[in-house]
């Protein structure tokens, strides 16, 4: 567990070498990211977490969260277990605040991968995924966390074609109401702030999976990525490949990462191994 301000964070620390912290999307917790966090042991120090108030964390409150929070918890861990300098790779919500937390504390950030930020405030007028997070939330006033979440699930790709960690779904399930009540707020309120993110000291790469195009949550990462003048790259898979497929989804990750780490000229000890046989 690790102390900050207000709450009890569980993390997991696997691997050694350049520290890679992978912030989870809304519901999820240290889990969503096992499979590939193993992968990636071998290169990176890789830091998973449970968000404050989410599953095996503590903080949970009724009182609705603002995206600073959930920024600062992140650079907290950043701070504690890294040296005060990471690259962050975020999904769905947790890309929203890799977004945040680069936005506000540029300095421990080394890297950032955004994959598929539903940040529906960025689609254009008229587009029908810009009501998304007021549609849910209306839902959850009159139906509660399982009508709302049934909703959810339905609009993601893939979901229902895999099966999820047993232990994972059941924590996920405990967090809906944290994540409708408490999270979501934040989440809709979400504006891109396009200044610091084009001179951000570090490079951003925004992306979304191939089968994905054109869902409500892919879009804007394409537009956010036009907008601040920054890569746009296709990953493998759905929404949660890192579930479905973790082995190919570490790929992609890799290469990355890898890239984002290497441009430095600071290639780690642990990458300049013998010569293979």
């Amino acid at each position: 567990m690790f102390e900050v301000d207000g709450a009890g964070l569980y993390y997991e620390v696997r691997g050694s070498g350049p520290a890679l912290l992978m912030i989870s999307g809304a519901g999820g917790d240290a889990g969503y990211y096992s499979g590939i966090a193993e992968t990636l042991s071998d290169a990176f120090m890789v830091i998973s977490y449970d968000r404050r108030g989410n599953s095996r964390s503590s903080g949970r409150s009724q009182t609705p969260m603002e995206l600073g929070v959930q920024a600062a918890d992140a650079r907290a861990l950043v701070d504690g277990l890294a040296g005060g300098r990471a690259l962050v790779f975020g999904n769905s919500g947790g890309a929203i605040i890799g977004l945040t937390l680069a936005a506000l504390h540029p300095e421990v950030m080394a890297g950032l991968v955004a994959h598929e930020p539903p940040a529906v405030n960025v689609l254009p007028d008229g587009d029908p995924g810009r009501d998304f997070f007021a549609d849910l939330a209306a839902l959850y006033e009159r139906g509660g966390a399982p009508a709302a979440g049934r909703r959810f699930a339905e609009t993601i790709r893939g979901e229902g074609t895999y099966r999820w960690p047993a232990d994972l779904w059941k924590r996920f399930l405990g967090n809906q109401d944290h994540l409708l009540g408490t999270e979501w707020p934040g989440f809709t309120t979400f504006r891109l702030d396009e200044t610091a993110l084009k001179s951000a000291p570090f490079p951003v790469v925004l992306g979304a999976g191939a089968e994905d195009r054109g869902t409500y949550y892919a879009l804007p990462s394409i537009e956010i990525a036009r907008r601040i003048g920054v890569p746009w790259v296709e990953f493998p898979g759905i929404h949660m490949e890192f579930l479905r497929n973790p082995a190919q989804f570490a790929a992609a990750v890799r290469v990355l990462a890898t890239g984002m780490h290497s441009r430095t000229g600071d290639v780690p000890h642990l990458w300049q191994g013998g010569t293979a046989q």
